[in-house]
C-alpha cells in the first residue's frame, strides 16, 4: 500500500554484522532490523533453531501447552522481576494487552470507573489504534481520530509534571490507574530515563496503587548491557513488555507482570499465533545465546567504545552536534537545533559510505547494532559516520 518511505537499496542476504544488497554491495548493518536482530544475521544458534524447531513442531494454538512455551516463560521470570507471561506477536500487541490489563486492574481491583493511564510525550508505543493513543507523537495520530479515551500526557523525566498531572486527575475524580513510559526513548529521540526520576514514580505508584507499565519492547533483551532497562534505572515495574530483540527477528511479543497484578482471566486475552512453538523454541535459543557468548558485556564495552568513538566526533563539529546518548548498544548522535541538516541526510550518506542507521526523529540518527558486533566494526562505523557526516556537510 505505499506505506513505507523506503531508502532505494534492495537487500538480499546477511552474515553477522553485514549485508548484502541485490547488486552485491556489502553494507554495515547498524540498524539490526530497528533494533531486532540481537544475534545479527545467519548466526549458527539462530539457523540450528529455527531448523530444528520447524522440523519438529510450529504451529498447534493455545489450546493445547506448549512445552516450549513454558521454558521461555521460564527463562523470562527467572531474569527478570516478573512473574507470569503472555505471549503474542509483537510490541504494538503486548503493549495493547499492558493497557487491557491496566484497565481490568483499574476497574476489579481499584473500584475505578473511568480509570487513566499516563504516558510521557515524544514516546512511541505502537501502531494499533490504542497505542498510537498511548504514543505521544501527534504526527501518529493525525486522521486517526476519534482516539481511544483515557489517556493523557507529560513530559519524559519531568517529576513536577507528572505529580501535577496526577493531582489534576484526582481533584477530577478520573484517577490515574497506571504510568506506562519506556526506560530510554527510542523512537523518540534516544532519551534514556533518569534514574531517580523513575525512583520517585515508582514510590508515587506504591503510595497511590498505581500500576507502573514499562515498554521495553526497544531497549530489552541485553540492548542496554543489561537483560532489561529498567535495572539502568533502579526500579521493578509491575508490567512491562517485550518484542523486537526477544525473538532477533522471528515476530514475537510478550507481556509481563508480578502476580500482584496478574487480573487477566481465561476468554480476557489470546491470541492464535503468540507463544507458539517455532517462535518459543527460537526465542529460547536466543535468551540462552545471550548468556554463553556473554553478550550483555559485549553490549557494555562496545557501546563505551562506540559513545566515544561519536564523542570524539562530537568534539570537532561542535556547532552540528549537541550530544551523544544512550545505553550499552542504543545509542543517538543528536544533532544541533541550529544545524540545517537533518538525521534523514545523515543516514542517506552514510548508506554511500556503506553504513546502515536509522534516525529517530529529525535530529538524532540512531545506531542500534546486533550485540555481536566486534570493536572492529564500532570503529569501522566510527570512520564511516565521520565520513558520513564530511559529505553531508560539503
Amino acid at each position: 500500500m505505499g506505506t513505507y518511505g523506503r531508502f532505494p537499496i534492495a537487500l538480499a542476504k546477511g552474515d553477522g554484522c553485514r549485508v548484502w544488497d541485490t547488486d552485491g554491495r556489502e553494507y554495515l548493518d547498524f540498524v539490526a532490523g530497528i533494533a531486532t536482530c540481537t544475534l545479527g544475521h545467519a548466526h549458527p544458534q539462530f539457523v540450528e533453531a529455527v531448523s530444528e524447531q520447524v522440523r519438529k513442531l510450529h504451529h498447534v494454538s493455545n489450546l493445547y501447552y506448549i512445552p516450549e512455551q513454558g521454558e521461555l516463560a521460564q527463562w523470562l521470570t527467572e531474569h527478570s522481576c516478573a512473574d507470569r507471561v503472555f505471549f503474542c506477536n509483537s510490541g504494538a500487541e503486548a503493549n495493547e494487552g499492558a493497557i487491557k490489563l491496566a484497565r481490568k486492574y483499574a476497574h476489579t481491583v481499584l473500584n475505578i470507573a473511568d480509570p487513566i493511564i499516563l504516558t510521557a510525550n515524544a514516546s512511541f508505543h505502537g501502531r494499533t489504534l490504542a497505542t498510537i493513543t498511548a504514543t505521544g507523537q501527534p504526527k501518529y495520530q493525525k486522521n486517526f481520530n476519534p482516539l481511544v479515551p483515557g489517556f493523557d500526557y507529560v513530559p519524559y523525566n519531568d517529576l513536577a509534571a507528572i505529580e501535577a498531572k496526577i493531582a489534576e486527575h484526582d481533584r477530577n475524580e478520573r484517577r490515574v490507574a497506571a504510568i506506562m513510559l519506556e526506560a530510554l526513548q527510542g523512537e523518540g529521540g534516544v532519551n534514556p530515563g533518569d534514574a531517580a526520576y523513575f525512583q520517585r514514580i515508582r514510590q508515587i505508584c506504591d503510595e497511590k496503587q498505581i500500576l507502573l507499565i514499562l515498554d521495553e519492547v526497544q531497549v530489552g533483551m541485553g540492548r542496554s548491557g543489561k537483560y532489561w532497562g529498567y535495572e539502568n534505572l533502579g526500579i521493578e515495574p509491575d508490567v512491562f513488555t517485550s518484542a523486537k530483540g526477544l525473538g532477533g527477528g522471528i515476530p514475537i511479543g510478550a507481556l509481563l507482570c508480578k502476580e500482584s497484578c496478574n487480573v487477566l482471566k481465561p476468554g480476557d486475552h489470546a491470541s492464535t499465533f503468540g507463544g507458539n512453538p517455532f517462535v518459543c523454541g527460537v526465542a529460547l535459543s536466543i535468551c540462552r545465546t545471550l548468556e554463553t557468548e556473554n553478550l550483555l558485556e559485549n553490549a557494555r564495552e562496545r557501546g563505551e567504545q562506540l559513545r566515544g568513538g561519536l564523542e570524539a566526533i562530537a568534539a570537532d563539529y561542535p556547532e552540528t552536534i549537541a550530544q551523544v546518548r544512550g545505553w550499552g548498544l542504543i545509542n543517538g548522535l543528536v544533532l544541533s537545533a541550529d544545524t540545517p541538516l537533518t538525521s534523514i541526510a545523515i543516514v542517506k550518506a552514510a548508506m554511500e559510505e556503506g553504513l546502515l542507521l536509522v534516525p529517530a526523529g529529525p535530529k538524532v540518527v540512531r545506531f542500534v547494532p546486533p550485540l555481536i558486533v566486534s570493536a572492529a566494526e564500532i570503529d569501522r562505523a566510527i570512520a564511516a559516520t565521520r565520513q558520513a557526516l564530511t559529505r553531508s556537510m560539503s
